[in-house]
């Protein structure tokens, strides 16, 4: 009985919150090394909707970063948003969200589970591409940026209250569909690390965070994805010759949206809120 009540309150204590980080990367770890990388070839050939001249160039990864940034900082000085002034919570945010993104990229590349196409970035750094690099700091730049302009803009809205009472619902969906879709290709290494990273970060904010940062994540999520798709289709081929990134048929589900993979998907949606959860937690001390 004694053993039950310290176990008691160390759960009171919020010990499973600080234990659960570690549980749910120990998990991802031992998938890393159970399960090996199948010898493939790459995708260079998709089935893309047309071919921009002005894409075939090893500019078109920069030229992309360019595309998401621009009309952010051009922005950022607005009055009402004045997103300027968030840099200070959103560097470190990024920064430390990018690392354990940055070393899944490298490992996973190196073990062939995809690549990138030499005809479309510059130079590569540590195996990656240097566009690769500041991928997951330019685009999640620019999420927190349509984050912030609705929460600015349209505080309340009708959408915002339907996603309230709906709220419960599309957690636990979401949450299931990522375990169970990882689950179930546990032989896939891109599958497996890009939905359970989503289903574990949503479960840990579902358990311990705010339900306004998440219900605020929700309303931002279609322009997001609309803004991941137009940028994504062009990185995986959907008007290119070839595309930039590349991956191995047996390590994804082979299911695609234009020329992206379904799991691309589920890969941004923990990047961004991975980021939005740091964000605000450097911003207010709290999820």
């Amino acid at each position: 009985m004694s053993a039950f009540r310290v176990s008691l309150d160390w759960y009171r204590q919020g010990g499973f919150r600080r234990l659960f980080p570690l549980v749910a990367l120990c998990i991802i770890i031992v998938h890393w090394f159970c399960t090996d990388v199948h010898g493939g070839q790459l995708l260079f050939e998709v089935d893309r909707i047309g071919n921009v001249a002005f894409f075939e160039s090893r500019y078109l990864y920069i030229y992309a970063h360019l595309f998401a940034l621009i009309p952010v900082l051009a922005l950022s000085f607005d009055r009402k948003v004045a997103f300027y002034r968030e840099w200070k919570y959103l560097i470190p945010a990024l920064l430390l969200v990018a690392i354990p993104y940055w070393i899944w990229d490298i490992a996973k590349t190196a073990a062939g589970a995809w690549g990138f196409n030499p005809k479309y970035y510059t130079f590569l750094l540590l195996n990656l591409p240097i566009e690769e690099w500041f991928f997951f700091l330019t685009f999640p730049f620019a999420s927190v940026f349509i984050y912030l302009c609705l929460n600015a803009w349209l505080p309340d809205t009708a959408f915002l209250r339907a996603l309230n009472r709906a709220e419960k619902g599309i957690t636990t969906s979401l949450i299931v569909a990522f375990l169970l879709i990882g689950l179930v290709n546990w032989g896939k290494a891109y599958t497996v690390t890009s939905f359970w990273i989503a289903a574990f970060l949503l479960l840990w904010q579902n358990l311990y965070g705010s339900k306004t940062v998440r219900l605020l994540f929700y309303r931002m999520l279609p322009i997001a994805t609309f803004a991941f798709i137009v940028v994504n289709s062009v990185f995986t081929g959907s008007f290119t010759a070839q595309p930039i990134v590349v991956y191995n048929p047996e390590e994804y589900l082979g299911i695609r949206f234009l020329t992206i993979p379904l799991d691309d998907f589920s890969y941004n949606f923990g990047l961004e809120l991975a980021v939005i959860c740091l964000f605000e937690w450097f911003k207010n001390r709290r999820f």
